[in-house]
C-alpha cells in the first residue's frame, strides 16, 4: 500500500553473564531506513541521514533527554535481562 512508515526500536545488546558490556540502542526508522540512533556507549544521538542529523543536534541540546536515553541501559536492559536471562539460560 502507498503510504509512509515510521517506526522505533529499542534493542539491548550484550555477551557476558554480569551485563558489563551491556549496550542500549535506540533507532528512528522512516521507510525502513535509520535515520537516527542513541547508543549508550557513544552517549549521543547520531544522525545518519540530513534529517536525522538535524534531530540528533536538536536532542544533544537537551540535556534532560540525554540523561533519560543514557540511564536506559540500566533501566531497561539490565532490569529486563535479570528477569528474562535465567529462563534462558537455564534451557539450555
Amino acid at each position: 500500500a502507498d503510504g509512509y512508515y515510521e517506526y522505533m526500536t529499542n534493542e539491548c545488546v550484550y555477551s557476558t553473564s554480569d551485563y558489563s558490556d551491556m549496550v542500549y540502542l535506540l533507532s528512528y526508522s522512516f521507510n525502513k531506513d535509520v535515520f537516527l540512533q542513541f547508543n549508550s556507549t557513544v552517549g549521543k544521538f547520531v544522525g545518519l541521514t540530513e534529517l536525522g542529523v538535524m534531530n540528533a543536534e536538536r536532542l544533544n541540546k537537551d540535556q534532560a533527554i540525554l540523561q533519560q536515553s543514557k540511564a536506559e541501559v540500566d533501566r531497561f536492559c539490565r532490569h529486563n535481562a535479570q528477569i528474562w536471562d535465567p529462563s534462558v539460560r537455564d534451557k539450555a
